[in-house]
Parts: structure tokens; sequence; C-alpha cells
């Protein structure tokens, strides 16, 4: 990720760049819509509303703060040349509210931005699309904690959890911070390496957020399921999906709008957009697949919920890898991405914490998978293709700091947010939560 400096921006802005960009942060938009439908039908008919409303309620708190100052703490220094903070996370008042970002310049007759962008692509146009991502993860994190927890907790905690978790994590991977491919890196300072000296042969990769949004989030919600505790009938009750068509057309919508979270990261369009695009779909179909022969092994009978899961489980193994493997490469991310995942998912059985709708089982196993994978698959430095040990050591360690950080914060975060209340009460939990949070019902059947 470069992000061009004023002097160096205004004739390298592109046209048709820019115009992806835009769709692809559309796209990507479309996926937490598309979220709330995976969810609510995965949910019992009498929490339905709730879950969909925790991802939109996500998709309104996370963008006012992304607008604030969420942008300026990720991305800052990129522009600015101001120094970051710790190479943790930048300045959220340098670029307060974005107006920076709109001054503009008469250049040989034209009007153009007087901070850069993102390559070819001017800066305001790089925040809507890096906004779409900061909602998404937040969004992801509701699967964990349904039909237990109260609404004004969540919005006061993606609020906090986006500025303390979400944004630092941004900057560490993709704004030049500690876990970036940048020379000053922590990989840099781990592995010795420089420009001189073979960088790429240990530049951490993640492309379109292994670390920032899956890992992330599956570790967020891990330690949430852990604060928040479990459902009354949980490991007594059977949890039956409510809505499987509205399961399968999420899905549809996710993997629709991935193709902006992971072609448009590419910033262009070019050659690397279309094999992020050829990847992607070769690694998800593969993943369902994956996960039906699974089922069908374990249970007799592949099912239309362990397709839509697979797909998921693909789309987040190939997002930080998509740029960096090739298609049959992609294949085999995929395929064991979605094995792993349809047997993480039981996981929480065995071990006891109540991960409602599985984001753990997918979201974190099939993020680490994905991470992890590059050291094996990429074309240019991972194990397989020749490339050395390297890769793979630099891909575990990101992978390991990244669920230690947010762990850490996660956790600390939900515990000071106790006294605010986490729970409905049991009797509002039993009834349905739906009409105790928000006085409404999903069906009227009267």
């Amino acid at each position: 990720m470069v992000l061009a400096l004023p002097d160096e921006s205004f004739a390298a802005f592109d046209s048709g760049d820019t115009a992806w960009v835009l769709i692809s942060a559309a796209l990507v938009l479309l996926m937490t819509p598309g979220l709330a439908f995976f969810y609510g039908g995965l949910s019992r008919q009498k929490s339905v509303l709730n879950m969909m409303m925790m991802s939109f309620g996500a998709l309104g708190i996370v963008s006012v703060v992304y607008v604030l100052w969420g942008y300026s703490m990720s991305f800052s220094s990129g522009h600015t040349g101001q120094s970051d903070i710790l190479g943790v996370f930048d300045n959220p008042f340098s670029l307060f509210g974005l107006s920076p970002l709109l001054e503009t310049r008469e250049i040989d007759g034209a009007t153009l931005s007087v901070i850069g962008g993102f390559g070819t692509v001017p800066a305001i146009v790089w925040v809507g699309f890096q906004l779409t991502f900061a909602v998404i993860t937040v969004a992801l994190i509701s699967g964990a904690l349904a039909e237990r927890v109260r609404f004004g907790t969540w919005i006061v905690f993606a609020a906090v959890w986006v500025t303390l978790v979400y944004f630092p994590l941004a900057h560490m991977v993709w704004g030049g911070g500690l876990l970036s491919d940048a020379q000053n890196g922590f990989a840099s300072w781990l592995f010795g390496f420089n420009e001189d000296e073979g960088a790429a042969n240990v530049a951490p990769i993640d492309f379109a957020g292994g670390t920032v949004v899956h890992i992330n989030a599956g570790m967020a919600a891990l330690m949430l399921a852990l604060v928040v505790g479990r459902r009354l009938g949980f490991g007594r009750t059977a949890y039956r999906p409510h809505n499987i068509p509205w399961v399968m057309l999420g899905a549809a919508l996710l993997w629709f709008g991935w193709f902006g979270f992971n072609v448009g990261s590419e910033g262009a369009a070019d050659a690397v957009a279309g094999l992020v695009w050829v990847n992607t779909t070769a690694a998800t179909a593969a993943a369902m697949l994956g996960w039906l022969i699974v089922e069908r092994i374990r249970d007799g009978r592949p099912t239309s919920v362990g397709a839509a899961s697979g797909i998921v489980a693909g789309l987040v193994a190939i997002t930080p890898a998509c740029g960096a493997l090739s298609p049959v490469g992609s294949l085999f991310l995929g395929v064991i991405a979605g094995a792993l995942s349809a047997l993480a998912v039981g996981l929480k059985y065995r071990f006891g914490y109540d991960d409602s709708l599985d984001v753990v089982g997918v979201h974190l196993v099939a993020g680490l998978w994905g991470t992890i994978g590059i050291g094996f698959f990429a074309t240019e430095t991972g194990l397989l293709y020749g490339g050395g040990i390297q890769q793979l050591i630099v891909q575990i360690v990101i992978a390991v700091v990244a669920m230690a950080f947010t762990a850490v914060m996660t956790l600390v975060i939900a515990t000071v947010l106790k006294p605010l209340g986490w729970r409905v009460s049991e009797e509002d939990e039993e009834a349905g939560i739906d009409a105790a949070e928000h006085a409404e019902t999903a069906y009227e059947l009267v």
C-alpha cells in the first residue's frame, strides 16, 4: 500500500481506476446487509431482527466514527508525512473529519485535491473504500452474540472497539506500521531485511484483510463469547436456522460483494485485479466443495447451510492471499479452508464457549489458514514454490501478533463495558430478544 503525496499525485489520478474503486466500495458496502441476511437466516425466529440490527447498527456507528477520526488513525501519516505513534496508530486529529482531503488547487486548468491518494485513486475515494472494511469487520463479530446482548451496549462496544483495535491494526498492517512491509516495520526488525538484501523474501503479505478483518473479528468474537457467556439453553437446545433461503441469499450477496473486497484492494483495474478475481472464485468454489465433502463423510448428507458456510470460509481464506497465489494454488487453499472450518465449528461444544453463529470456526480458523497458507502457496516466496521457509515464518508471526493484540484489547474493552450490562434479562432472552430490545417481531402470524 503506497500513499501518494500531493506533488506526486496530480498527474497520476486515473479515471478508470477511480471508477473501479468507487464500484468496489459499493460492493463491499452491500456485504454488510448481505451479512445481516446470512446471520438473520441462521438465527431463531424470535431473535432475527436483533441479529440483523447488529449489522445495521455497526454500519451506522462505524461509518460516523470512520469519517471523524478512523481514516486519520489508520492512514494519515502516509498523506501528511507525520510520524505514527510507536508504529501502532496515526494521529486521529491530522485528518479529523476529512476536511484536509477536500482542499483543492488549480493545476493546468484542472481542479485537483491537495492531498494525494492511494496510487492512481484520489484519497477521498480510498476513504470510502476503507470505511466499508471497518464496517463489516465490526458486523462480523456480532455473530458470536446472538439472542442475548443488549443493543445499546453493542453500539458502544462497536465505537470503542473499532477505535482501539481495528484502526490500530489497519495501520500496523496496511498503513506502514509494525506489521506492514515497510522497511521500519516489525518484520524488518525481526528478520533484518532491507532493500538491498531481498526484502521481498520476508515481507508480510495481507492483500485484503486476513489479519485486519478476519483474524481480528474472529478473535474478538471469541473474547466476547467468553465474557458475555453462553445462551440459556446452550448444550441442551437445538438452535436451528429459521430461514435457510436467507442464509443462501446472504452467502450469495457476500460472494458478489467480495469481488469489491478483494479485487478492489488492488486499487487499479489491471492484470493483478484479474488474477485476484479468478483466485477469489477458485478458492471459494473449492471451499464450498471441501465443506460438503466433510459433511458427506461425517454426517451422511451435504447441507444447504454447509454450502453457504463453505462459501464464506473460502472467501475468508483467499482474502489475504488472493494477489500472491496462482489459480491452482487458490484451489488447494480453498478446499483445505472449507474442510478445516467444517471441522472447527464443532469446537465450541468441546470447549464450552457459545460462538452462536460460528464466527470463530469460520472467520478465525479460515483467516488463520489463509494468512499462514501464503507461506506455502505464494508463487514467488512460498515454501512449495522453492521460496524457503522465511515467508511462512513471517506469516505465522503476523497472525500470532494480530491474535494477541486483538485478544488483549477486546478482553479489556468488554470487561470495562460490563457496568453497562451486556446481557438482557433471562425472561427477555427466553421470550425473545426482538420484542424486548426493539418492540418488534419479524413475522406477524395473527
